[in-house]
């Protein structure tokens, strides 16, 4: 049975992965859209006359009021992509795979039609989906779109083709994928698809049940432990996480580096403009260059967790010889050395972070190959490096909320690129010297979040008359 069961499994992990690169990650690709949309005159009418009639993509002069649309439904588009993280995690957990699947599939669906049969007249239709696309997800043709329209391929084309991929989706909703949770432990006999029962029976459900005991004996998450001699258990609450401040420095760590990349995505194509003093091949080839390194940001994406799980393994099998066997200091035990670990990989998200927005801040055009390879690389970390700290620093129990929370938070505080790219286009007069230095400057205080946590390991691996 396990045998028969194998290419089912590997056909799900295959067409996963797939559709992991080929249909998520819309934003990413902003800077393609937003060229193309410029070429086909989207929202014209807002520029001035002499403005209009160079044409903002290719022309000298910078059209302010096109500029501030296409940021505004940026902003929008990014905000709904972390909020809605919340719901549909609410959604996921209470109607399970199936349900979940089918929504995401209608959402982007009626975005890609709706994109497609758009023109320039119907361009404000783009501020409901752009929002429903980012729920939806979209990655890999989004980001070769650009390359596609210069080689002839229309705008409606291209997503009506995105369109027909529901098929897709469809076959492996139904197909391919279970229609509720996956269990873990996964059972002997656990089978899934269109003629499965999906899920285990009860004779199975005593495997689970055991199974599960022993892994929570063997991994036991951060304030899960036992408490020492003359210690108290910590409230095991949501609350109680949600309003500690190793949750809010990690908010502030996430939010700062966040804005950063969704403000240079939504900026680029005009800041490109900018220092190509409007040649239309050089935003093109530097467009291309910038989609090229999304795309391979895949590659970068292993590299964190390999990071946090080396130290965590390593630190974790000292903890297991000596009690004082940890770096950071004696009394060591299994859930300190996992949080411990995830402190080289906060800071050096905070230090990539740091050398992109320098980068970014340097109007100089060749040094912006650098910064879009600094940028995708931070962005690996960034995304990565979230999920894996909130596994472990906090109680599984809670990931879900706590994710989704943070998610939902940091959204609200994306929402700030809007008012900052105008301030850049009026009162600076499209000088961002001023915005970057400022916003440089409040990198720095993503620093303060490992340093925290480092300072936390320190003080839960001393002994009790030390700390």
């Amino acid at each position: 049975m396990r045998d028969q069961r194998l290419p089912l499994r590997v056909a799900t992990l295959l067409t996963g992965l797939l559709e992991c690169l080929s249909f998520a990650g819309v934003l990413f690709g902003w800077a393609s859209l937003v060229f193309v949309f410029k070429t086909e005159h989207y929202f014209e009418e807002l520029c001035e006359p002499n403005a209009r009639l160079m044409g903002n993509a290719t022309g000298l002069e910078d059209c302010q009021a096109q500029d501030e649309r296409f940021s505004l439904i940026f902003t929008l588009a990014s905000f709904m992509n972390n909020f809605m993280t919340f719901p549909t995690g609410y959604i996921f957990d209470r109607f399970k795979t199936t349900v979940a699947r089918l929504i995401a599939i209608f959402l982007y669906t009626s975005a890609t039609l709706t994109i497609a049969f758009i023109s320039a007249d119907s361009a404000v239709l783009l501020f409901l989906a752009m929002p429903m696309l980012t729920v939806g997800g979209i990655l890999f043709l989004i980001t070769n779109l650009q390359l596609l329209y210069e080689q002839g391929i229309s705008l409606r084309t291209s997503f009506i083709f995105i369109s027909v991929c529901s098929a897709w989706h469809l076959g492996r909703t139904f197909l391919l994928m279970p229609r509720g949770h996956i269990p873990y432990p996964l059972p002997p006999n656990y089978s899934y698809g269109l003629c499965s029962a999906d899920g285990p029976r009860e004779e199975e459900k005593k495997t689970v049940e055991s199974q599960k005991l022993e892994l929570s004996e063997e991994f036991i998450s951060p304030k899960e432990e036992i408490p020492r001699p003359g210690q108290q258990q910590e409230p095991r609450s949501f609350r109680s996480y949600a309003f500690s401040r190793r949750f809010a420095w990690h908010l502030v760590w996430l939010s700062v580096i966040q804005l950063w990349h969704y403000l240079f995505i939504g900026t680029l194509n005009s800041m490109l403009s900018n220092l190509a003093s409007g040649d239309r091949v050089l935003v093109s080839t530097y467009t291309n260059a910038f989609a090229i390194t999304q795309f391979f940001g895949v590659l970068c994406a292993p590299w964190n967790g390999l990071l946090i799980d080396r130290l965590k393994y390593k630190y974790q099998e000292e903890a297991r010889k000596t009690a004082s066997a940890l770096p950071f200091g004696p009394g060591s035990s299994a859930s300190v050395a996992a949080l411990c670990s995830t402190v080289p990989s906060l800071a050096l998200t905070s230090l990539l972070c740091l050398a992109f927005a320098l980068c970014a801040s340097i109007p100089v055009l060749r040094l912006q190959y650098a910064t879009f390879i600094l940028q995708v690389i931070n962005r690996s970390f960034l995304y990565g490096g979230n999920a894996a700290f909130l596994t472990l620093a906090f109680p599984s129990e809670h990931f879900g909320k706590l994710f989704g929370l943070v998610m939902a938070l940091s959204a609200v505080v994306s929402l700030l690129q809007f008012p900052v790219f105008t301030l850049i286009k009026g009162p600076l007069q499209n000088d961002p010297f001023y915005v970057n230095v400022t916003l440089v400057l409040v990198t720095l205080l993503t620093f303060v979040h490992p340093f925290l946590v480092y300072r936390e390991c320190r003080q839960k691996e001393s002994p009790p008359g030390v700390a």
